[in-house]
């Protein structure tokens, strides 16, 4: 039976041929935005029609985003609430527990998993959620409902941090929603002990999607030593340790992201092979450099320099600058490892971006390797935002 819910029309010179073959959005100068639509509430599902008033899809609805409307579902007779939210997770955990042998991934990866804004990172029994659209905000009830039917007795965590929140005008609130955590959980990855601080730690405690290209710069890491810049708890560092490393320096401006990552070397029995460097990254590898020191492996992962378009410009210069300066550390035949997870910079002007940092700092090498975000990361087919990991490995000479 139809329900009764708000439309949103596409305007008469719009089509939603896009959306009818699998694209994600509509944007604001897309659909009729008027009156009656202001009055629609934030997070509002809402029936998108084309301009002959045919139902196209149910979407969740933004009056003051450029992005009015998110697909949700392209079957109007079904109902959006726990039991679909829970045919959503058990489909997406499939996936997952195909890949995995611990519980321990990324569960659901937004709109590539079909719930636009929503991020769910599984540790073990504890789930930490980010929801990142007011839509799901609203129907939070029933995704707690719908992961306690999926998961036996999960501890949930609502993560409210984070600059997606933010535009989608919802309060910054992390808050324990079933269940309680004692501390920081030990996360086995590439055979290491990783510490996740799911309550106040950065994003949901954990970098997920690294966790592929941290198991390829451990072979290159065996038996050499490793600088790992931008470190936070230690992703690079403690994957190359497992790997064979002799050594690893995590570098970061996190004091407790640093005293994470020693619990995590000092639990895998690394703490006499590991040592951390607190400071701006960009001063401590000019200082370094100018010891003299370097490195068999150098790994920068930086934040997101360019997180949209307005930012695209500065970001490359950062990262030609991080190129630049992580080249000079790395002894001749040793390797550079660049990451960004900027959604801005593809993958084309990333690279070149490093290339010219290398090239300015008078070294020369060949890409070895290029990796991207995890299996436990999908990506969308038509949104390229949801392949927004890229690292390129270097072999320099």
């Amino acid at each position: 039976m139809t329900q009764n819910r708000s439309e949103l029309r596409f305007r008469p010179n719009k089509s939603p041929q896009r959306i009818r073959h699998g694209f994600p959005w509509a944007y604001d100068n897309e659909v009729v935005t008027d009156r009656r639509t202001k009055k629609i509430a934030l997070g509002t599902i809402v029936d998108l029609l084309d301009n002959d008033r045919n139902f196209v899809a149910q979407a969740a609805f933004h009056p003051d985003s450029k992005i009015a409307a998110r697909v949700l579902e392209r079957d109007r007779d079904v109902q959006i609430d726990a039991k679909w939210l829970e045919s959503k997770l058990r489909f997406a955990r499939d996936h997952r527990d195909r890949m995995f042998d611990t519980p321990f991934y990324r569960l659901i990866h937004a709109e590539a998993d079909g719930l636009p804004g929503l991020i769910i990172d599984r540790f073990g029994d504890v789930l930490a959620v980010q929801p990142n659209a007011a839509w799901i905000e609203n129907l939070l009830p029933d995704l707690q409902e719908a992961l306690k039917a999926v998961f036996d007795a999960p501890v949930i965590i609502k993560n409210a941090s984070g600059r997606a929140r933010g535009l989608e005008g919802l309060s910054e609130e992390t808050v324990v929603l079933d269940g309680s955590v004692d501390g920081p959980i030990p996360v086995q990855m590439n055979g290491a002990t990783y510490m996740a601080d799911v309550l106040g730690g950065q994003k949901t405690g954990l970098f997920y999607d690294q966790r592929p290209n941290h198991a390829f710069a451990a072979k290159l890491a065996k038996g050499g030593d490793v600088l790992d810049v931008f470190s936070h708890v230690g992703g690079f560092s403690l994957a190359a340790l497992a790997g064979g490393a002799t050594h690893a320096t995590a570098v970061d401006g996190s004091a407790a992201a640093l005293e994470l990552a020693s619990k995590g070397a000092a639990a895998t029995g690394f703490d006499d092979r590991f040592d951390t460097i607190k400071g701006d990254a960009f001063e401590v590898m000019t200082k370094l450099a100018d010891e003299g020191r370097s490195f068999d492996v150098v790994v920068c992962d930086p934040p997101a320099f360019a997180p949209a378009k307005p930012a695209l410009q500065a970001g490359l210069r950062a990262y030609e600058k991080v190129a630049r300066m992580g080249a000079a550390l790395v002894r001749p035949g040793g390797y550079l490892v660049l990451c960004s997870c900027s959604h801005a910079a593809d993958l084309s002007t990333f690279r070149q971006a490093s290339l010219r940092g290398v090239g300015k700092g008078g070294r020369t090498g060949q890409i070895v390797y290029t990796g991207f975000a995890g299996e436990d990361h999908p990506v969308h087919p038509q949104l390229a935002e949801t392949a927004y990991l890229k690292s390129i490995f270097l072999r320099l000479v």
